[in-house]
């Protein structure tokens, strides 16, 4: 549990900053760019993939493969492939808000900043992941907070001197790239660059083909629900800003889960456990935070509860899915795992591209059902039994 928290508290810290960051910069310039947050969600999966791969993936095979420098060739080809793919996103930013059903006059300059911010926020968690799994998670901790607690208060204090989006984006980008820069020397000091790609992509497999799922899924499914108007954009942005911290604290689980499994220290019973507690602790925060933050933002209640009970019935259902899911990935068939996973995710897309602004909650619940009952079925076959 004590490694659920710290593992936990990166990825609140992580998420949280950028919750708190477009509620400021709606308050001082414009509430409407509180949206920015929806906007560009669909680049977080986007992270996922490259953090998938370059981060978990390469730190698995440096243990598996006994590739000395796997985790660090990992962060560098992950860091050049990031800048390629947000570098070219920022380019064609109009036609990616175009797409999104947004307004561009609007939302153009922020728009850039986050993709260019999430740019920076990969690189810095594929440095992250390499001592997560050198266990030095009290080190990880103190440079998330100080990489988050500085994009926050350089963007809200030049936010309060100026109101120019240009100036602000660029002052603020510059010191979080100075930040990643000097944090890239001290921790990747030696690459080969030797990396076995299929097997970076086959340890995380699961991981990465939700991270991929999840970015067709929001990418048109948002797209599709923005379509509807205002009512429901402001809806989706409230409810996926109380549950995201959460969803995105909740892969601490799978995260301690695969450690141990890959170090041989499992045991499902404990780890159980120990998600059951930590889970129900995600479902009371996002409630307290819809109590919280619903006067701020005043969306319309009967869409909000919709989407915010159907998360939560997610959330129930994590505990019972997500530490067999790992351990089938890693002990029994990655192929097969990530096979499966697919066709949940398939699923999942098919229901996002429904004609209903419900879509992508929908699509969600019915692929966490699949998942569900492939993991017990196949988890209760292929177990190892104690010695």
């Amino acid at each position: 549990m004590k490694r659920l928290l710290r593992i936990g508290f990166d990825i609140f810290i992580t998420s949280f900053t950028p919750i708190i960051t477009w509620f400021f910069i709606g308050v001082i310039i414009n509430k409407d760019l509180t949206n920015v947050f929806t906007l560009t969600y669909p680049m977080q999966c986007l992270m996922g993939i490259i953090i998938s791969i370059f981060g978990v993936g390469s730190n698995v095979s440096s243990i598996k493969d006994k590739n000395e420098n796997g985790a660090n060739n990992g962060i560098f080809y992950g860091t050049i492939i990031s800048i390629f793919l947000f570098g070219l996103i920022a380019v064609n930013c109009e036609y990616y808000i175009n797409f999104m059903n947004m307004n561009k006059d609007v939302y153009l300059i922020f728009c850039i900043y986050s993709i260019l911010q999430i740019l920076l926020q990969t690189i810095l968690h594929l440095i992250l992941t390499k001592l997560y799994y050198l266990e030095l998670n009290e080190k990880a901790n103190k440079i998330s907070f100080m990489f988050n607690i500085t994009n926050f208060l350089i963007l809200i204090s030049t936010a309060l001197i100026t109101k120019n989006q240009i100036l602000i984006s660029i002052i603020t980008l510059s010191i979080l790239a100075i930040f990643d820069i000097v944090l890239f020397i001290k921790n990747v000091r030696k690459v080969d660059f030797k990396l076995n790609l299929k097997n970076c992509f086959k340890y995380d497999s699961v991981s990465c083909s939700i991270s991929i799922m999840f970015f067709i899924i929001y990418l048109f499914g948002f797209s599709n629900s923005f379509s509807f108007g205002e009512k429901y954009i402001n809806a989706i942005t409230f409810a996926t800003l109380i549950t995201d911290i959460q969803w995105d604290i909740s892969s601490a689980i799978k995260t301690v889960a695969k450690i141990d499994i890959v170090k041989k220290k499992f045991d499902y019973d404990y780890h159980f456990k120990n998600a059951i507690k930590f889970t129900s602790l995600l479902i009371i925060s996002v409630i307290l935070m819809g109590v919280i933050m619903y006067p701020i933002y005043n969306p319309n209640i009967f869409i909000v509860c919709i989407f915010v009970l159907l998360h939560i019935v997610d959330f129930i259902m994590t505990p019972f899915k997500n530490i067999k899911m790992c351990y089938l990935e890693i002990e029994y068939s990655p192929f097969k795992t990530t096979i499966n996973t697919i066709i949940a995710y398939i699923i999942r897309i098919i229901v996002s591209l429904l004609v209903t602004p419900f879509c992508t909650i929908l699509g969600q619940i019915c692929s966490s059902t699949y998942e569900l009952i492939y993991a017990k079925i196949n988890y209760s076959k292929h177990k190892r039994q104690p010695s």
